[in-house]
Parts: C-alpha cells; structure tokens; sequence
C-alpha cells in the first residue's frame, strides 16, 4: 500500500514544477505529516525530492528527475480507456486504475502537454443515466466486472419472474443502457448468448476457471441486434393514426424511434390536408393510448375502435376542464 502510495507521489511530483505539503495531502489523500515521512522515505532510496522551506515552500524533484515507472500493467491500460466515464469506472471498482494509468500517462508527456488530460474533462463529460430517476448501482457488479475482465467463468443466481434460476456463465461484457447495468454472457459449455440485468442477480461466485472467448464476439455489435430484437419483441399491437405535418416530426420522439420511421417510411403519401395514414407497431393500447397522448391536436387515431374511443372520451374531458364557462375550484 504504501509503495503504490511512493510511486504515486513521485509521478505527480514529475507532472508538476512543485507542490505544497497541503496538495500532496490532497491528492494522496493522506495526512501532511505522512507526506512529510513519504518525501524522507524517498529521498533516502536516492529519489531526488527537495523541500523548500517557507509559506510559498512545497516538494518538488530536482534536477529534472525522471522515473522510469512509467509503464502501464494491464489493469491500468484497460482502465484508462473507459477514464471518459468516471461514474462507471467508480461503479465497476476501476477508479484506482484509471486514477494511476493517467498519472502514468501525465508523467511520460511534455511539460506543455500534462494539463490535457483537466482540459479535456472540463470540456467533455458522459452523464448516462436518465433524467427524474436515482441510478443505483448493482452491489454484484464489481464481482462481475472483475470477472469480464480475467475471462473468469461464474456461477449466477438470478431472479426471473418469481423464481430464481443458477446458471454457470462466460461473461463477455458489460453494458451501461440508460443507467441499468447488463452483462452479455454466454451460458457455459457452449451455450447461446444471452443478456442479464446485473440487478437481478442475487448471487455470483467467480471461479478460478478461465474460458475461451470467441475471437469473431463484438461487443457493440451484439448489443445493437440484441437491442433492436428486444425493441421489436415487445411491440405486439397494432394502431392506425393520421398525423399532422407537426404530428409526423414527433412521432420519432413519442414512440420507439426505429419503428415509428420505418411505419412513416411506409406509410401513403400525404391527403389533401397534409395529412399521413400510419399504421403502428405499439406495446399495447395501454401503452399506445401514453404515447400518442404527447402528441395532442397533431394525432387522430383511427384504429382499433377502443383506443379511439378513449380519445374521444379525453377530449371530451379537456374540451369541459377548458370550456370558457368553466371556472377551477379553489384548490384544484
């Protein structure tokens, strides 16, 4: 613990001219007596930290001392190219590694080049959770993502339904969607692969068996055809609505993107008054009556005969909440 604490210190102290005591205790987060016995600790195994005295005073290393630890392990490599997602990383345990690969990498770059790294993240940031909802982060993920990362086989206990189901499993991949967390494993002994909400598992054993992974597995592409085969397995209904010009613009933005514009993509040409004829691949009515309902004045639904009687039924209730002669009670 404390070597890697050495290490730390000196690489940041070959990124930057100097640094006080209070800086180093900052960023090491330990207290300054302990930088204080750490710079000691250096200097006597021949690591050139000179202290200069003062209230301006602060560590530095002399005579452009460079160390020659500088080299990325693998953990720390593979880190450094999620470091764009510092919330992922802090979730799959990862945040050291990342910490100490970009002090690696600061430490091997010109003095002109060592604030990349600060101009880069106070200009680009991945916030990946939805808007209006608390992201809560599996306590079984790191157990997983450990896992993925050795090629480790686990054994996982999972809810599905009311039951509980234990699979032995590869673990390929992690995917963060809209702030849930999946794995994208395949089931062990040559089995399909498979997707899993890492919150609905209830246990993992990692083993000490490593598996083969097949060279020809894509990551993103695998989560794009299971993705969109998701999307489409849910869409069960049938609705037929005309859309305004404006109703058209929207109904990208109402339902699921890809299939309301292959439906406009098929879908007659305008009538007379501008007007589209779709016809809709939805969820249910329930859901169908949710979605279209953002779209107002612009929609009329057409078809199945309940869903536009529900329709009419709403409009009825907002054309008596709204009639000019309506005056809301006090408190409503």
């Amino acid at each position: 613990m404390r070597a890697a604490r050495l290490i730390k210190m000196v690489l940041i102290l070959q990124s930057r001219p100097a640094m006080t005591a209070a800086e180093l205790a900052r960023e090491l987060e330990v207290s300054e007596r302990t930088v204080t016995r750490d710079a000691q600790a250096l200097s006597e195994a021949g690591v050139p930290v000179y202290a200069d005295r003062g209230r301006a005073g602060g560590y530095r290393l002399v005579g452009g001392y460079r160390t020659r630890l500088t080299g990325l392990h693998r953990g720390e490599a593979e880190a450094l190219f999620l470091s764009g997602v510092p919330g992922a990383l802090r979730e799959m345990g990862l945040e050291d590694a990342a910490s100490a690969a970009q002090l690696k990498v600061s430490a091997a770059l010109l003095p002109s080049l060592r604030d990349a790294s600060k101009t880069a993240a106070q200009r680009f940031h991945l916030d990946a959770p939805n808007w209006f909802k608390e992201p809560k982060t599996p306590t079984l993920l790191p157990a997983v993502a450990d896992a993925v990362w050795d090629d480790r086989r686990i054994v996982a206990r999972y809810r599905r339904g009311e039951d509980e189901v234990v699979r032995e499993l590869e673990p390929y991949g992690l995917v963060l969607k809209a702030g849930v967390w999946y794995l994208c494993a395949r089931v062990a002994g040559g089995g399909s692969f498979r997707v899993y909400r890492i919150d609905r598992f209830t246990a993992v054993d990692p083993g000490e068996e490593r598996f083969e992974r097949e060279p020809e597995f894509e990551l993103p592409a695998f989560w794009e055809e299971r993705a969109e085969q998701f999307a489409r397995s849910i869409l069960r209904a049938r609705v037929v609505v005309r859309l305004s010009p404006d109703g058209v613009r929207a109904l990208p933005y109402a339902l699921d993107s890809l299939s309301a514009r292959e439906a406009l993509a098929d879908a007659d040409d305008p009538d007379t008054e501008g007007w589209v004829t779709v016809a809709l691949p939805v969820e249910s009515e329930e859901v169908a009556h949710t979605q279209l309902t953002a779209l107002g004045a612009e929609v009329e639904v057409l078809a199945p005969e309940g869903l536009r009687e529900r329709f009419a039924g709403d409009a009825l209730r907002l054309a008596g909440l709204y009639h000019p002669g309506h005056h809301p009670r006090d408190g409503a």
